[in-house]
């Protein structure tokens, strides 16, 4: 073989295996390989337990499931809206193709939103709706999850003649806790009277045990027929709140993300419901609509529904369905759903668990 047909075929290689690397990509500049791309999914905290323990390995799962050659790069923003804003920075900075933002505050991450459509990266909302030019919306139907948590606490109350109840909802910079507090009301108005109502920064147990002292101190211990609670975290602080008070007879207590904690005090008798909001299928929704807007197609086949924001009209959405979970229907929803085994909700609570007949 002469020297010039090996030097020719030496830049051949050369050049085969330049583009072999260029079509591998590489996961830690953001992109992807020639086939893929990479999507940014952005988590507000890790306050409440659902969003590293569930949303974000099943968002991740399905990505993958969907497009075998994208990647993720993903970031949690402790509840710091700077740090989320620099967060999304800097995935638009690496080269990602599409977001999935939970936003730690909808309105102030608006500038952010902007700049990544001006960047020609879509954003698709997660579980609450940012401000700003959202391309696509996934939740549960926020009206629904209020409706069912009234009616369950109407259902708890019974016919008890005050039914006096005090309202813990959700973080005022949260679209979401008015849907809720809305959906709520429109199942409680008239029926009950609201003796305390107050708005818990973070959704926190400790903020909402210090506003639950507080109703518990004006109403008395004993002048508080029920709790509508927007969430778990708060359940729990509500509960605690009513034990340190001496309150050993507890009002029925409503919460929501079926929080293992919680669904063991369903079990105990602690607290009357939770809202079950299947995270598998929200994570499945927001992916597929993901891998859709880096694909460059329309979202309107697979988002049957629009959302209007303060700042955006007619967003194309997906709005599932949650369920109510009570202590007579745990197998029926989190064992069937594979969210928990009995083994992890009866653990030492073996005979609280045979009284409900959750034995497996």
């Amino acid at each position: 073989m002469t020297f010039r047909r090996v030097h020719l075929l030496a830049a051949l290689l050369a050049v085969l295996l330049t583009l072999s690397q260029a079509a591998c990509g590489d996961e830690g500049d953001g992109k992807a390989g020639a086939n893929g791309f990479a999507v940014g999914l952005l988590l507000p905290s890790r306050s409440l337990p659902r969003w590293e323990h569930s949303d974000k390995p099943l968002i991740e799962q399905r990505v993958k499931e969907l497009c075998p050659h994208c990647t993720l790069e993903y970031a949690n923003a402790d509840d710091d809206v700077a740090r989320q804003r620099a967060q999304m920075d800097s995935m638009i900075t690496k080269g990602v193709k599409v977001l999935i933002l939970d936003a730690a505050d909808t309105k102030a991450v608006r500038s952010s939103v902007r700049e990544a459509r001006a960047a020609g990266v879509p954003v698709v909302a997660y579980d609450r709706l940012a401000e700003g030019p959202i391309s696509g919306f996934v939740s549960f139907d926020g009206g629904e999850v209020g409706r069912l948590q009234g009616e369950a606490l109407l259902n708890a109350m019974g016919t008890a003649k005050a039914r006096q109840i005090v309202m813990l909802n959700g973080d005022p910079t949260s679209p979401n806790a008015a849907w809720y507090r809305q959906g709520a009301l429109s199942v409680l108005a008239g029926k009950v009277r609201i003796g305390r109502a107050y708005d818990t920064q973070g959704w926190s147990t400790e903020n909402a045990h210090a506003h639950m002292s507080a109703a518990i101190a004006a109403l008395g211990p004993n002048g508080i027929d029920g709790v509508l609670s927007a969430n778990d975290a708060m359940a729990a602080g509500a509960i605690a709140a009513l034990k340190s008070a001496g309150v050993t007879a507890l009002p029925p207590v409503t919460g929501q993300d079926a929080d293992l904690d919680a669904v063991r005090r369903i079990v105990k008798g602690e607290q009357y419901m939770t809202v079950y909001k299947p995270f598998r299928t929200e994570a499945a929704a927001a992916a597929k609509l993901a891998v859709a807007l880096g694909r460059g197609h329309d979202l309107r086949t697979i988002a049957p529904t629009t959302t209007d924001s303060p700042t955006t009209r007619n967003i194309p959405s997906v709005l599932l369905t949650p369920r109510a979970v009570t202590k007579d229907n745990i197998e029926q929803t989190l064992v069937k759903d594979h969210v928990y085994t009995i083994d992890q909700i009866c653990g030492g609570l073996r005979t609280a668990c045979a009284r409900i007949g959750l034995t497996g």
